[in-house]
């Protein structure tokens, strides 16, 4: 089965996205026969991959298309039900990997609410008008306020422990303790009791911000969102960008967008990732930006990048290395770059950084051996040159390909200020400054190499590559590394490549994205989670778990 990510407001089928003035709102009225593959009902408003994916989507429009939306509502279009969460038919069925990669994505998107609250003037409100149970309640704690309904029913839990056998796969454990500072042994007791908590001890315990009647409900969830309006600095007047369509194409063998293609080395189980730089000049000023809308090149390259991560993490699990390349003019990246940097309070130079930022973050997080090639014609300059910086390791050609091209001109690299703080990790670190982490005097030298093109010598001498083989060795250095990379344990890889992606500092993110996501990997391939007598096969069957009670 093939996952299509690329979706519009027109075809969705579980969202529904209304605009009034600076409020937005976002209603989930999941349709039950719309999952994403047969074999389960989406009741509840419960959710798969698809209706996530409506959830990206819509998101990112909001950022974009409509910059005076300063407050969006999420709520429920349901009777006394906001979100049960991801549907446990489609977990219980589902293969490990596609677990996994589900509760990545989810959790990607909810990290873009936060980042849309923290950094884009658009405060996300979860307004519960019902329960909100497992990945619903985690989507709610990616909203900087909660409303939930004061009914004597409506609740929020996170029941995955008790119920399933495994833990809240979005964040929810990390987010009520260092984002809503629930005390522990609080959360223990909340994690633990299926039925979760309403009314004011929700209230009491942080675990909500407010609890409302119903007969207070509408006017106090529209009172609240307009104070919320109220503190944003978003534009007034300001005229959106329409995200059309992207012009992609796909085969077995290709994935090509305008200005990135991917092919696919089945044998070699790798795929050669090629992103251009920019073919045009930089517009002279930043209504230029605004005139080219969705075709300004960063903007543009950043959404096919975003789409092809997606897809190939998805769709080609097997194609498990990823070789990097870039072709075009490094000086005409650094022009695009410092033209959104130059104007960074304009909203939309700022929504580009902050989109280009969160997909180089996807990139971090995707398990996947990764390899940059830097090669005569390469532009791993400023914003591109965070493909190399991300990679596990890099190879930078001394000199040229003498049986080629011998008047080629030999690759450089250059770090400018794109590098130097506007794309930080999950880490909260830039990637140079994770790079050279406990190495003040590295970075140093680097931060005064800034604006300059570097050769392969150069470069390797400040620390930015990992090898500067020349011509005679290219070819055979890279083979070896690609081969070699598919004879290793993929499992083993995909732990060694997150241990070493994020060093220095941990944060929310870095919890949910290493500690979270290891622990409920090995938790989902367990037999007290997944065996046939595990408590995601035994759910709702009528028949306990059958536990091995071994700790581990």
């Amino acid at each position: 089965m093939h996952v299509e990510f690329r979706t519009d407001p027109a075809r969705y089928r579980h969202w529904r996205v209304e605009v009034d003035g600076p409020v937005a709102t976002l209603t989930m009225d999941v349709d039950e026969q719309g999952g994403l593959v047969p074999g389960y009902e989406l009741k509840l408003n419960s959710y798969d991959l698809g209706v996530d994916i409506e959830l990206y989507d819509a998101v990112q429009r909001l950022r974009f298309e409509q910059p005076g939306v300063r407050t969006v509502v999420v709520t429920s279009g349901k009777e006394k039900i906001f979100c049960a969460g991801a549907n446990i038919r489609m977990l219980a069925a589902s293969e490990h990997g596609w677990k996994v990669n589900f509760c990545k994505f989810t959790n990607e998107t909810r990290n873009g609410i936060e980042d849309a609250t923290a950094n884009s003037g658009q405060t996300y409100l979860a307004a519960c008008n019902g329960t909100a149970s497992g990945g619903g309640y985690e989507l709610a704690l990616a909203c900087d306020h909660i409303m939930l309904v004061d009914d004597r029913s409506s609740t929020v839990s996170l029941p995955e422990l008790p119920l399933l056998g495994v833990l809240p796969g979005t964040g929810g454990l990390t987010r009520v303790t260092d984002k809503r500072h629930v005390r522990r042994d609080r959360a223990d007791y909340f994690a633990t009791k299926a039925e979760g908590l309403g009314g004011k001890k929700a209230v009491a315990w942080r675990l909500v911000d407010e609890a409302v009647s119903r007969t207070a409900w509408d006017a106090t969830v529209a009172e609240r969102a307009a104070e919320l309006a109220a503190r944003s600095n978003r534009p007034a007047g300001a005229e959106g960008v329409t995200l059309a369509p992207l012009d992609k194409t796909r085969t077995d063998a290709e994935i090509a967008y305008r200005h990135v293609t991917a092919k696919l080395d089945r044998d070699a189980a790798a795929v050669e990732i090629t992103v251009n730089g920019p073919s045009a000049d930089a517009p002279e000023d930043i209504t230029g930006v605004h005139a080219q809308g969705a075709d300004f090149w960063t903007l543009a390259m950043t959404r096919e990048l975003d789409d092809l991560i997606l897809d190939l993490r998805t769709n080609e699990p097997s194609l498990g290395t990823w070789i990097l390349r870039t072709a075009g003019d490094p000086l005409k990246v650094l022009d695009h770059d410092r033209l959104l940097l130059d104007h960074a309070s304009d909203w939309l130079a700022n929504e580009i950084v902050l989109y280009l930022k969160r997909t180089l973050k996807r990139l971090d997080v995707t398990s996947r051996s990764m390899i940059a090639l830097i090669e005569p014609g390469s532009c791993f300059a400023g914003s591109l040159f965070e493909l190399a910086l991300a990679a596990d390791r890099s190879y930078h050609l001394e000199g040229v390909f003498e049986d080629v091209d011998p008047g080629a001109e030999p690759a450089t690299v250059a770090v400018d200020a794109m590098n130097l703080g506007p794309l930080p990790m999950g880490n909260g670190l830039t990637r140079l400054e994770t790079r050279f982490l406990g190495d003040d005097e590295g970075l140093a030298a680097v931060r005064d190499a800034a604006a300059k093109p570097l050769d392969a010598g150069d470069a390797e001498r400040l620390g930015l590559v990992t090898f500067a083989p020349d011509d005679i060795d290219w070819d055979e250095e890279v083979r070896i590394a690609v081969e070699e990379r598919a004879g290793f344990s993929p499992d083993a890889l995909t732990g060694l490549e997150a241990n070493h992606r994020f060093p220095g500092p941990e944060t929310l993110e870095t919890k949910i994205f290493g500690r979270l996501t290891a622990w409920q990997n090995w938790i989902f391939n367990r037999p007290n989670a997944s065996g046939p007598d595990g408590a995601l096969r035994r759910y709702g069957t009528g028949r306990r778990a059958d536990f091995d009670r071994k700790r581990v």
